[in-house]
């Protein structure tokens, strides 16, 4: 496996000081960084080894909370903010925007630390298409114009970093099942379509869309087995994996 050296900032932290592992030695042509190394991170991790045996895999977290369960699984922990000059040939950019201010400059920062010969990943969400009438959509459909709605405007601003770095979005279709799962009343139509995907099949793509070293490219994830909202909690009810149970929806629109 072919390296390239790297130098590490003597003030990089370590795990002993509890701020976390920091990187140390060499970086390999099939090194990966996960920055946001949660239940996707985690299952892209597993993966990308099992595709590259004796790599070393990293994963970048704003806190110290997980970082012996991430060890535990082969993944070298950093915290956010570590100073290095380490570049990587692999980057995924799988952390929510729910715990930073400044989405965009967090993608930014994680562009940087790629060298740009392997892939440069974001996870993005199907959230920016302008599409809300259970009318067919795919990657060439109009996406909301920015300045329409905060949440999406975060997103395509990411995106649009991601582009100019020459890396590739990957939108994942979802639901929002735990959040209405907490409300127990939605007001919302019941009969709006969603695309899901689990977070395997999400890993599995991920690692084929590192694979191909593609650029500049928005693609779309989704398991092509569209449901409903009610079709969706009502699994979510019967799967007895939560102790609450979803009430119903009472929206007529959207």
């Amino acid at each position: 496996m072919a390296t390239t050296p790297i130098q590490v900032s003597a003030s990089s932290p370590t795990i002993d000081e509890k701020k976390g592992a920091g990187f140390a030695g060499m970086v390999g042509a099939n090194d990966l960084l996960i920055v946001g190394p949660g239940v996707l991170g985690r299952l892209v991790a597993e993966k990308w080894r099992e595709e590259h045996p004796g790599c070393e895999i990293y994963g970048q977290t704003v806190t110290v909370d997980h970082h012996e369960e991430l060890i535990k699984v082969g993944i070298n922990p950093c915290l956010k903010g570590t100073k290095t000059d380490h570049k990587f040939p692999n980057v995924i950019f799988c952390a929510p925007p729910s715990r930073t201010s400044d989405y965009p400059g967090d993608v930014q920062v994680a562009a940087l630390n790629w060298n740009g010969e392997g892939s440069f990943l974001f996870t993005s969400s199907s959230a920016p298409y302008d599409c809300n009438d259970n009318s067919p959509c795919d990657e060439d459909t109009p996406v909301v114009p920015i300045g329409r709605s905060p949440r999406t405007d975060f997103l395509l601003n990411a995106e649009k970093v991601v582009l100019e770095f020459g890396g590739v979005v990957l939108r994942l279709a979802g639901g929002a099942h735990v959040y209405w799962l907490s409300k127990g009343t939605v007001e919302a139509n019941p009969d709006h379509v969603l695309n899901l995907i689990h977070y395997k099949d999400a890993a599995s793509l991920s690692v084929a869309i590192l694979k191909k070293r593609l650029r500049n490219r928005i693609l779309l994830g989704c398991d092509n087995h569209p449901l409903s909202r009610k079709e969706v909690m009502d699994l979510v009810n019967k799967s007895g994996k939560f102790t609450k149970m979803f009430e119903r929806f009472t929206g007529t629109t959207d």
